[in-house]
This record gives structure tokens, sequence and C-alpha cells, in this order.
């Protein structure tokens, strides 16, 4: 704008671009993570998170090296499409005992964390599991915590440069023996460490190095980011949780305020909580959060700092359960174990144990009647009715017969469903253990004995000496 006449011109100077000597201040639209350097600890969580570690990896590594007779006892073998479990054969047709298994398993994990929160995650998460295990060679291999953080804040030296190596070359022996075991669950793995030492098997070694690779990132470097922002089960986990679901509480009642002090002196004369602040429980902490600030999506419920806040408990001379498994409701009105046991068995549970109940009786009843027999019929599309010598109208079928079993079978075919009807082809065939083939089929009914159009018919497959017994139906074809 002008000014108005008879007023003033106001100058604003200004400096040169070369003159400007202010600093420019760079806002990341990303905040800085800190590497968490978790404290070792001892107590009765830490030693059933070691406990399930060796359960789980003994299993995991160990499963696929047991036989059943004269194959592998666990196997998923894609390539001839059939499942080996135990004695148990299971082709493409069972894919619903993979839909049962996957929604059991889903129930489960949400009765557990109903009633006691993320007991999956602290102690039987594959990423917690991995994690621990690479963090326990990092603690053996670098020393403890502030030795860690000395090594990694210090110059490289020899010293440092040879146990950074000696950890990874670890770490990447241990993740690519995990890849290797993950794949000879979908490849016979003595089978597939031949191919791998004679370098052959395109597909077993991409996925080798696939799953290694990313057991080596997750457990090695992402560990508790994964956890944080990578697992959706943490965002959703809210929905599950009510004021009556055990986690890992903090009592600020009996704390606060908190403060250091000597342990000789009476800390409640002057007016100090139970906690020193001594920040033991966040050291301990996998996810690095402060559990005092309340309830929070990061924590895992491992209940490491529980057993940290108890060794100073223990060391302060004062009652343990400053940081303990408890419940909201619990906390707020003082509940004893007994009366948050209580609450255990509340509408949700109930629902979530029912449906569980009922779907895992269901499968198992499923499994025990199941028939060691599957059977598809498919009609002969290029001839689909003809008159042979005889007299005879046939029809041709091709029957896909599948033996579920561990031992070589004899089947027989027969048919029914109109008045003269025979199987004019071989009516028995053998098949292998766990084999799969293609029969065909000649159906004979004498000319004029039905009527024009579709008729139906039934295959029944018999196995000689066994109860398995199928009937698939199909439709014969008679001509106008």
């Amino acid at each position: 704008m002008k000014p108005a006449e008879g007023q003033p011109r106001k100058v604003i100077p200004i400096a040169p671009a070369a003159a400007d000597n202010s600093q420019t201040e760079v806002v990341s639209l990303y905040e800085a993570q800190k590497k968490i350097y978790p404290r070792s600890i001892s107590g009765i969580f830490a030693r059933w998170r070691w406990v399930m570690v060796f359960l789980t990896q003994l299993i995991f590594y160990g499963l696929p090296w047991f036989e059943w007779g004269q194959r592998q006892m666990v196997l998923f073998d894609l390539g001839a499409r059939r499942f080996y479990i135990f004695g148990l054969v299971l082709y493409p047709q069972d894919f619903i005992y993979l839909t049962g298994l996957l929604i059991i398993s889903a129930l489960s994990l949400f009765l557990f964390t109903a009633v006691a929160g993320r007991l999956w995650c602290g102690f039987s998460c594959p990423q917690t599991v991995y994690t621990e295990m690479f963090m326990w060679i990092e603690h053996k291999i670098e020393g403890d915590r502030s030795a860690r953080m000395r090594l990694d804040n210090g110059p490289w030296t020899f010293e440092k440069v040879w146990k950074k190596s000696l950890k990874q070359l670890v770490w990447i022996a241990v993740a690519f023996w995990t890849g290797f075991t993950f794949v000879g669950y979908f490849v016979p793995i003595r089978e597939l460490g031949s191919e791998l030492l004679a370098l052959q098997g395109t597909w077993q070694i991409f996925w080798v190095l696939f799953y290694g690779f990313a057991t080596y990132g997750n457990a090695g470097y992402l560990r508790e980011q994964v956890c944080k922002y990578m697992c959706p089960y943490a965002r959703f986990q809210s929905a599950m949780f009510d004021k009556d679901t055990l986690v890992v509480t903090y009592d600020p009642e009996r704390g606060e305020p908190r403060g250091p002090r000597n342990k000789s002196i009476d800390h409640k004369a002057k007016g100090l909580g139970d906690c020193i602040d001594c920040t033991l429980c966040v050291q301990v902490c996998p996810t690095g959060i402060d559990i005092r600030e309340g309830l929070q999506y990061e924590c895992i419920g491992c209940g490491l700092c529980v057993d940290a806040c108890n060794t100073v408990m223990d060391k302060m001379k004062y009652p343990r359960g400053l940081i303990r498994f408890s419940t909201q409701n619990g906390v707020k009105n003082h509940w004893t174990q007994s009366q948050m046991l209580k609450r255990v068995l509340r509408p949700r549970v109930l629902i979530y144990t029912a449906v569980l109940a009922l779907l895992c009786v269901g499968m198992l009843a499923s499994l025990v009647v199941r028939t060691p027999l599957k059977v598809d019929v498919v009609r002969d599309r290029a001839a689909l009715s003809r008159i042979v010598a005889g007299g005879k109208l046939e029809n041709i079928y091709r029957l896909q017969i599948m033996n579920a079993t561990e031992g070589t079978q004899r089947y027989r075919i027969s048919a029914r469903g109109l008045e003269g009807l025979e199987v004019a082809s071989e009516s028995e065939i053998d098949i292998g253990p766990a084999e799969s083939r293609w029969v065909a089929v000649r159906l004979q009914v004498p000319y004029g004995s039905a009527a024009p159009g579709s008729h139906t018919v039934f295959f029944d497959i018999q196995a000689q000496g066994d109860k398995a017994q199928v009937a698939e139906k199909s439709v014969f074809l008679v001509p106008r």
C-alpha cells in the first residue's frame, strides 16, 4: 500500500544474502531412535523367558530331524501337495483343517490376552525369542550393559573390531541355521542339506538366505522396533483388554512420591514412597519404556521390570510388589490375588473359552472320523456318451483316487444308480503309500434301459481289508 500524503515513508532495510549470518534450524520429521541397551536381570520371569526359549527352539530346530516310518515326521511338501504331520497325511482338499487351526490360534490369542495380557509377546513370540538369543550372544561377547555402551561410544580399537566381528559371525551363523531349519519344514531337511552343500536348488537357497536375513535383521537390529511399529497386535490389543486383565502395573499410591534415599532412614517420615527412582525397571525393559508412566502399548508383558523392582525392594527391605502383575481394578481397589482371580471368569472370557472348546472338539472329532481316502470324479469331455459293442451305452469318467495312508492300498470301484449299470473297465486298482492316481473308468448300461436325459449315479470306492469307503456323485448321459 502507498502511504497517505503527508506521512513519512517507512523504509525497511534488507540485508544482502551474503551478510546473513543467522543459522537455519533443521526440523526432522522423524524422531531419532536411541539404541536400547537392556540390562541383564535374574528372577522368576527372566527364568521363565529362558524356559520358553529352550522349549520353543528345541521343538523348532529338532522336529525336522525326526522320522516317522520312512519319512520326515513333519513335512509340508508343497511340490507333491501333501502335508505330513506325524501319522497324518493331508491333501489340498484338507485345507479346512488349516483354516480351523488358524481360527483356533486366533481365538487362543484373544483368550490369553483377555485373561493375562501380552503373555505371547513376552514369552513365546518368535521376535521375542530370537531377540533374547541375539542379546545373550551380544552380552557374552561384548559384556554387560555398561561395557556395551562404552564399546559403542568409544573409538575403533583392536578390541572393538574383534568383538564386533565375532558377534556378527555368530549372529549370521544362528540366523542362517534358522533359515535352513525353516525351509527344512518344506523340503526334506537331509536332502536340503545335500543340495545346499552342492550349491543346487535355486529357490531353496533363496528362501534360506531370505529367512536368515530376516532373522538377522529383526533380532539383531530392529528388535523392539518390530514390536512397537511393525507388529499389528500391539495396536489392537486395547480392544481385548479391560480393567480385569492381568498386566504389568506400577502402584503409584505406594511408590509416589519417588526419590533416592538411604535404606537406613524412615522414608515414610520424610514423605517418600517406596520407589527409590533407581530406573532399574527402565534399564531392563526390552522396549525401553518406563512402566511407572502407566500401561503403554509398547509393553510386551515380559515381567523383567517386576524382577528388577523386586530385587531392589529386597535390598531396601521393603515389601515386594511395587511393580507386579495385577489388574487395574485390583490396584485401584487394593484387591488380593484371590479377589482378582475371581474376576477372571467374566463374560468375554467365558465366550472365548466356549467357542474355543467347541472348535477344538469339532476339529479333533473330524480328524478321528476322517476317511484316509479322497476321490474326485471328472467326466471325460471328449466322449460324453457312445454306443459300444454288445449294444451297450457307455459314459467315460476320470477318477482321481488319493491314498492318505502310509501303506499300499487296493481299492475296488463299483457304481450304482441305474438298472443294469456296471463298471466295464478295471474295477480294482493298487495305489502306493500317500500317492494319488488318475484312473479312467467306463460305465455301461444296456441300450434303451434308461430314458433319455441326465441320470444321477454314484461311484463307490472301497479299500479292501479296510473300512475306508467313499461315495461320489456324478451323472450318466443318455442321448435322445
